[in-house]
Order: C-alpha cells, then sequence, then structure tokens
C-alpha cells in the first residue's frame, strides 16, 4: 500500500510547479510545465505579453488552465497514485486577476471528465488575458484610491500598502472604467491563487485573507473587505469578490472530475491557495522574530511581525501560517548588481579579495558611511551614491577597503532601519534567514550578522513556494486544533548556522544606525535639488 503524500502547487510568472511530500516531508515527485517552452501556442514571453505601451502586462488563462492539465496527464503517465493524496495547498504570483464570466460556475461544477479542463472552460473567462503583478497602467487608478482614501499613508494603514500599480484593486478599476461591459459580464473576481484552487474545488474559492491582503482592498485588522476601498474601485465588487477566509482553511473536497479522470480519492481536502511570497514564509519556516533575506538583483526582506505599522514602504499582509500576526515584505532594488560594480571597482572583480578588504576594516568602518544606489532606490526613494565622514560631512570617495565596507554596511543598517519602521522588533530568539548569492559569502554574512545583533543561517529556496504549498496542505488538516506549522514541519530539514554576531556588535551599531537613519532623510530623492555625487 502505497504511503498518504501532500501536494503544493506553485503558478508562477514562467512556469507552474508541482511537489508530493510524504508524510515524513520528503519531496517525492517533482515536476513543471514551463509556458514558453511546453505551450508555444500561447506565444508569451517569459509566461507573459508586454503590450505596445510597455506598462500593460497580462497572461492569457486558458494557458495556466492547460498547463494543469499537461502536468496532470504527465503525473498519470509517470504512474503517480493519485489516490494517495490526503490534501492539497498551492501558491499564485501575487496581485494578478482572474474574471469568471456569468454562468460559468455552473461550467466549472459539470466539467466533464471526459474532455481536458481547459476545453470546458474556454467560454469562461470575461477578461481573457489577466493583468498580472508586472503591470504598471494603473497609476490614475492609484492616485485616485488614495484620494478616496484620504491620502497615501491612511490607505497603508487601512490596507496594509499605498496605492502600487499592480496592486488587484487599481486593475480591477481600470477594467471597470475602459470596460464597463465587460465588468458587467463578470460574475466573479479570483486571484490567481483562488483561481487554481477553484479548478481543483470545481466552485469558486474564497480569496484567503494573506493574497487579499496584495489587493489594496482588505482592511488588514479587521480582515473585511474595506467599503471605502471598494467603492473608489468598482460598484458591486464586494459581491464579485466573496468573503475572504483564514489561509488556513480547508475549502471542502476535490471536485469529481479529478477522481473521475485522475483517480484522486473524493476526500482530498483542498486547503485555501496564497500568494508566492506568503506561500515561501511558510516553505522557508519563518517563525515569530524572524527574519528571511533573500539577497539576489533585488534584496527582499521577509518578515513575521506581532504588532505592525504600516508605512508608505513595503507591504504588510496577513501571516498565512497564524492569521493573529502579520507578515512584512520590503524590496530594495539595489542589490546584486550594486555588489558586483563595486566589486569589480575596488576588488578587481574577485569575491575573495573583497572579502578580504571587507576583514581588513573594523566594525562600523571608523564612522564612515554610504549610500549606494546605481537605479532609483524604493526603500528610501533615493538614487546616486552619497559618502559621508565621521563628521557627517559629504566625500567624494572612500579608500576602497573603507568603500566596500561603507557598501554592505551600509545594505545591512538600511534594512534593521526599514524593518524596524514597519513594526518589527529583533527579538533574543530572533534567526535571519538568508538565501541567494550573498549568502555563499561568509565575510558578508557577518557583517549582517553584526547589524541586527542576531544569527545568520542558510537555506535553501529553490522551491520556497511550492514546499510552503505543500507544508500549507498539511497544516490545514490540524490548524483548526490550534497545531502551529512549526510542529507540522519538525522533520523538516533545519537551516545552517553560518555565523553568530561579535561580542559588542549591538553596542557599536545602535548609534551608527541613528547616523544612518538621519542622513538617509538627507539623500532622499528630491527633484529640485538633484545635484548627485557619482
Amino acid at each position: 500500500m502505497a504511503a498518504p503524500c501532500y501536494l503544493g502547487w506553485d503558478f508562477s510568472t514562467q512556469q507552474l510547479k508541482v511537489i508530493a511530500i510524504d508524510e515524513q516531508l520528503r519531496v517525492i515527485y517533482e515536476d513543471n510545465v514551463h509556458f514558453d517552452k511546453d505551450l508555444p501556442e500561447f506565444k508569451t514571453q517569459g509566461g507573459v505579453y508586454i503590450h505596445s505601451d510597455r506598462l500593460t502586462v497580462t497572461s492569457p488563462v486558458l494557458m495556466w488552465v492547460k498547463a494543469l492539465d499537461v502536468i496532470l496527464e504527465k503525473m498519470k503517465s509517470s504512474g503517480f497514485d493519485f489516490s494517495q493524496v490526503r490534501a492539497m495547498s498551492g501558491a499564485g504570483q501575487q496581485h494578478g486577476s482572474v474574471y469568471w464570466k456569468k454562468g460559468s460556475i455552473q461550467i466549472l461544477k459539470n466539467a466533464s471528465p471526459e474532455l481536458p479542463l481547459h476545453q470546458s472552460l474556454k467560454g469562461c473567462f470575461s477578461v481573457r488575458d489577466s493583468p498580472i503583478w508586472m503591470d504598471s497602467s494603473t497609476a490614475s487608478q492609484c492616485r485616485a484610491l488614495e484620494k478616496a482614501l484620504g491620502g497615501a499613508q491612511h490607505l497603508a494603514r487601512v490596507t496594509g500598502s499605498r496605492a502600487y500599480e499592480r496592486f488587484t484593486g487599481n486593475q480591477i478599476a481600470k477594467i471597470y472604467s475602459q470596460n464597463p461591459e465587460v465588468y458587467k459580464q463578470t460574475e466573479r473576481i479570483s486571484l490567481v491563487s483562488s483561481f487554481a484552487a477553484s479548478l481543483f474545488l470545481g466552485t469558486y474559492a474564497p480569496i484567503d485573507y494573506s493574497d487579499g491582503s496584495g489587493m489594496n482592498l482588505l482592511q488588514i485588522w479587521e480582515k473585511a473587505w474595506s467599503k471605502p476601498c471598494l467603492d473608489a474601485c468598482a460598484p458591486g465588487l464586494e459581491e464579485r469578490l466573496g468573503c475572504p477566509v483564514p489561509s488556513h482553511s480547508v475549502l471542502g473536497p476535490i471536485s469529481p472530475y479529478y477522481s473521475q479522470r485522475y483517480g484522486f480519492s473524493p476526500d482530498c481536502k483542498i486547503v485555501a491557495f496564497t500568494g508566492d511570497n506568503p506561500a515561501s514564509l511558510a516553505g522557508m519556516r519563518l517563525q515569530e522574530g524572524d527574519i528571511a533575506i533573500s539577497l539576489g538583483t533585488s534584496d527582499t526582506l521577509f518578515l513575521w511581525i506581532q504588532e505592525p505599522t504600516p508605512a508608505l514602504e513595503g507591504h504588510i499582509l496577513c501571516n498565512p501560517v497564524d492569521s493573529q500576526t502579520y507578515m512584512a515584505l520590503l524590496c530594495f532594488k539595489n542589490g546584486s548588481l550594486m555588489r558586483e560594480r563595486i566589486r569589480d571597482e575596488c576588488a578587481s572583480g574577485s569575491w575573495d579579495e573583497f572579502s578580504k578588504a571587507l576583514s581588513s576594516t573594523d566594525a562600523g568602518n571608523s564612522g564612515n558611511l554610504g549610500f549606494y544606489f546605481d537605479v532609483m532606490e524604493i526603500t528610501p526613494e533615493a538614487v546616486g551614491v552619497h559618502r559621508f565622514n565621521r563628521d557627517n560631512q559629504k566625500v567624494p570617495r572612500f579608500p576602497k577597503e573603507v568603500e566596500i565596507r561603507a557598501l554592505i554596511e551600509g545594505q545591512f543598517m538600511a534594512k534593521r532601519i526599514h524593518a524596524e519602521k514597519l513594526g518589527y522588533k529583533v527579538l533574543p530568539k530572533t534567526r535571519i534567514l538568508a538565501t541567494g548569492g550573498a549568502s555563499h559569502n561568509k565575510k558578508i554574512l557577518q557583517v549582517l550578522s553584526d547589524v541586527f545583533n542576531a544569527p545568520v543561517f542558510t537555506i535553501d529556496t529553490a522551491n520556497s513556494a511550492c514546499l510552503g504549498s505543500a507544508y500549507r496542505a498539511i497544516h490545514g488538516l490540524v490548524a483548526e486544533r490550534n497545531v502551529p506549522l512549526a510542529d507540522v514541519v519538525k522533520l523538516a530539514p533545519e537551516p545552517r548556522l553560518a555565523v553568530t554576531p561579535t561580542p559588542g556588535a549591538e553596542e557599536l551599531y545602535r548609534p551608527l544606525l541613528k547616523r544612518y537613519a538621519e542622513l538617509e532623510q538627507k539623500v532622499i530623492y528630491n527633484p529640485a535639488s538633484s545635484c548627485l555625487v557619482k
């Protein structure tokens, strides 16, 4: 008799991925469908269509449905035993939206197991090409929403974020204003995550609190739609969205379509799907006080926060694994490309030389501080390279080794300052989980550990959203009994301890962090005084 297993799905921008794990949390199956390569008939590039205005970015909804057909057929032909799947959950790229035409629920409920799903659903979508997170065509809708809510800060206080062009509410507002007829024909609007869950459920799946927090529509404190936000976007929006639910909710059993076509057990449970970033938080197994830092092209912070203070930068979302708490996302555009430029200029293009230079300077860099923004930064809004000596005077250049330390210390001090602005607190039990290219460099991680005064661990996150979805499938079955996710994933491999803070680091960096925050105010982008020192 085969052992029970759990599925995690990830409907991401470029591909659909699936992972199966057993009760020991071991990965027993994984597969993917790459949209451009495996479904060339949709003619996407990177899974998307970039429209002629260069601002509008969409993906064809039927491509996502067909990808599911293809991957399930691949699993079937490889002999995968669907009857052993006890539960599944999934993730979707955040902010994207799907528009179901009136009458579609009947087609979804009664899909014939003789046909692949994309054939049954081909007439179900009032908007064929879904707006996705890469879209930035809704500037006027964002301004209107902030105005209706009494300003950007008030909107952030209500929904966790100021108005962003990719956020779903603003995309819905654009569709309503440009195509009121299309909006009128729409009976349900799903996020990519709840759309994917609907395919498995055979009826409209609700939006979960966590992914729902990325719409500029959900009151993150009351966990209910904000009437002023809904009214500012489109009429009759509440009935088109349905009621949001906790992210650990069991939505119901799998649709009979899958039992009849693939042999799933009729008892297989569908746990609410969520966004890819929230699912990654589950996959990285963050706990209270933890912080995950992805050091990539852009640097992204994931924070677990008890009492958030929403700001004009970053995003506060409901926590997908504990609906009483929150998570925050902060993105810094000047990440690895900035580090690589300074490495090339100051360390002959060698990471070894870069690390030696970092070790040759003292923590605190003798009071020298720098801001390094080759491209317009979003956290904070600033551009250019700005160097300050210990007396806070602007200087045109630093010696090479001072430049290297100023860059790394500055990048990590900014991360701590902006995390704390959102309500994050470093706790005695805090762990920093580092991933991405720079997480392989121990000298860089030492600075990170010292600035935050917390140990740094490294983790492998190749499939964190997919794995997080599989973990959440198991968690959903026991969450009603208040079992925390941490108890469910005890058997998963532990992160590897990389470095611990140098004794005395907190005392050294506390005054520097204060100075850095004050100097940051001086470099924030002001078009009127834009004489940048390079």
